[in-house]
């Protein structure tokens, strides 16, 4: 998948710092935040590629960084934390088969441009639209006043295609972002997952912990989150996928304060791999949320908390996704 940026008017490679020459070409385009990329998004997304191989186009995903409520949040700027930072967003929509990801870089100049001038300018003459796909509440351009009824006007001057995907629910639940939070606050982590259609993904570089785990016979790798924006699920013991390298073990990850051995104020991410020896410093590694063991407690002794890691591990491997 090819991974562009767009900047004041300019096309930059996947890192935002170099100038490119990017293509224009006739593109099936879908446009959001796409933040989580969870069901809702994929049946979007899945309407998108079908129609570009149905119409021979480049399927494209437009997308923005920062999240536009960073920028203009109804709270304050800021006042959202994400459920996937940028490259986990990318993993995901190349796992999912999107030709190409065009990241508009969002900052107050750009968040003032109509939704008419972003079809004209961004979609058509920059990414290529022939055809649009949106989900049935979609909102874009300035005070989200754009919908399918704008591009549906432009479509008949210009000549594109607009689709329009129905909502589509759960239990008579409606897809969401702010709900998929609300449940990985709350610890409901496999709920969270049914809505994401995937497990939750937190992603970091490894760091040097204080060789605890190892004392205790279960040695820990730390995770260093790779953004601070990045919504963390309540503290306690999980079932975990880690995955490294393209390789995944089955894990037992630990986000919390470690009571029984550590009086950090903050929490950290830790996880035990089950199958796996040798050193990961440095690398970097994603950790697929499954399931939520258990709250974190203080034990009594480094014994009493080893036997409850025992158990833990069991309940780790004896998991079913």
């Amino acid at each position: 998948m090819q991974t562009v940026v767009f900047h004041n008017g300019r096309v930059y490679d996947g890192s935002g710092e170099h100038e490119i020459a990017f293509q224009v070409e006739p593109s099936a385009v879908t446009v959001g935040s796409y933040d989580g990329v969870h069901a809702g998004h994929r049946r979007i997304i899945s309407h998108l590629l079908d129609a570009a191989e149905t119409h021979g186009l480049r399927s494209v995903v437009v997308t923005f960084d920062p999240h536009p409520r960073q920028v203009i949040g109804t709270g304050g700027a800021g006042d959202i934390e994400l459920l996937t930072l940028p490259a986990e967003k990318q993993k995901l929509l190349a796992g999912l088969g999107v030709d190409c990801l065009f990241i508009v870089r969002f900052d107050e100049a750009f968040s003032r441009h109509s939704s008419e001038w972003f079809i004209t300018h961004v979609l058509e003459e920059v990414v290529g639209a022939r055809r649009i796909v949106i989900g049935y509440d979609h909102g874009f351009g300035r005070d989200r006043k754009g919908s399918g009824r704008t591009l549906r006007r432009f479509a008949e001057r210009d000549g594109f295609a607009v689709d329009v995907v129905d909502e589509v629910r759960l239990n008579g639940e409606h897809f969401s972002s702010t709900r998929i939070r609300s449940l990985l606050r709350e610890g409901r982590v496999a709920e969270a997952n049914v809505f994401l259609g995937a497990p939750y993904m937190m992603s970091g570089r490894v760091v040097r912990g204080q060789g605890i785990g190892r004392d205790l016979g279960f040695p820990t790798v730390n995770i260093e989150l790779a953004g601070a924006k990045k919504l963390l699920p309540k503290q306690g013991v999980y079932i975990a996928e880690a995955e490294i390298d393209g390789r995944r073990f089955r894990a037992m990850m630990n986000f919390g304060t470690r009571p029984t051995v550590s009086s950090a104020s903050l929490p950290v991410i830790e996880a035990h791999l089950l199958g796996y020896s040798g050193s990961l410093y440095g690398c970097s590694m994603v950790l697929y949320l499954l399931d939520r063991l258990r709250d974190e407690r203080r034990f009594a002794s480094l014994d009493e908390l080893r036997r409850q890691l025992e158990k833990d591990k069991k309940s780790v491997e004896l998991f079913s996704k």
